[in-house]
């Protein structure tokens, strides 16, 4: 079992580069970022910070991909993602994340323009029904995975919450994750299972990692409502924990949580759990 790091998350204190060398100190070697494009050079620093520590960036996502859901933007999303390859490429990254939508992000200097609204999924470019929105999808994750076929770069595909993110995030539950990853078959796409997003709109845990088995190689936690460590709110990660090493699972268990203590305590806290 491989621990992964999110550097947007941990070591806030300090400049993104920095922290690289912070999760190292701890053994966390595995490192994922958010947003690669709106971070600009700074994606430079952080694949020449992990180069330096013996570290690789796990994961990215593009926040700018298009919504695979809208026939009409597949022309953007088919140009995002093979920016992204290429990026990947570039920098060592190992996997990335796609989403049924687009969700904007604050932008990167953090200021709000008129009109924008964060947390919102990308309004589509007509009614689609929610069967148009999934033949849309499906058709559009399979000609991204062609793209990705040319590369060694993974593809987690991941369930979003409803209960942040609003306008309507078409693939919100992992049983519809999984259907999307069952229906591409493809070797290089595989699900993220995310506790947070999961308890956030659906619950149904425990079942959900039983139902998806074989599909997953990455658990995201986070407990809920604080999206901080495990043992701060109503996820009983014990019991994840022990489903978990029942199945067998030796993927990697992404720490995408602020700590409400300092960084190692929350490892421990982590490591008292999963081991």
């Amino acid at each position: 079992m491989i621990y992964t790091g999110y550097v947007d998350f941990w070591f806030r204190h300090l400049p993104l580069p920095e922290r690289v060398a912070r999760f190292a100190e701890l053994g966390i070697h595995h490192l994922d970022v958010w947003a690669w494009r709106s971070k600009g050079a700074l994606m430079d620093e952080l694949a020449a910070a992990c180069r330096a520590a013996g570290s690789v960036i796990n994961s990215t996502f593009d926040e700018a991909a298009g919504s695979l859901t809208d026939a009409l933007d597949h022309p953007l999303c088919l140009d995002a993602w093979a920016e992204s390859l290429e990026r990947a490429q570039r920098w060592g990254v190992l996997h990335l994340f796609m989403f049924s939508e687009q969700i904007n992000p604050l932008p990167a200097d953090g200021r709000r323009r008129p009109g924008f609204i964060q947390g919102w999924v990308k309004p589509p470019s007509r009614d689609y029904t929610p069967a148009q929105k999934f033949a849309n999808l499906l058709e559009g994750a399979a000609r991204v995975m062609e793209l990705v076929s040319k590369t060694s770069v993974v593809v987690w595909f991941e369930a979003l919450n409803t209960y942040h993110l609003h306008g309507g995030v078409t693939v919100h539950t992992h049983e519809l994750a999984a259907e999307v990853v069952r229906r591409i078959a493809h070797p290089q796409l595989r699900l993220a299972f995310d506790c947070y997003h999961q308890q956030r709109t659906a619950g149904n845990l425990i079942q959900g990692l039983h139902d998806c088995w074989g599909l997953y190689d990455s658990v995201h936690i986070a407990d809920v409502p604080t999206r901080q460590e495990p043992g701060t709110g109503e996820i009983n990660f014990a019991n994840i924990a022990q489903t978990l090493r029942a199945l067998g699972f030796a993927g990697k268990i992404g720490l995408e949580f602020y700590p409400s203590v300092g960084e190692a305590e929350a490892l421990a806290a982590v490591r008292a759990l999963f081991g």
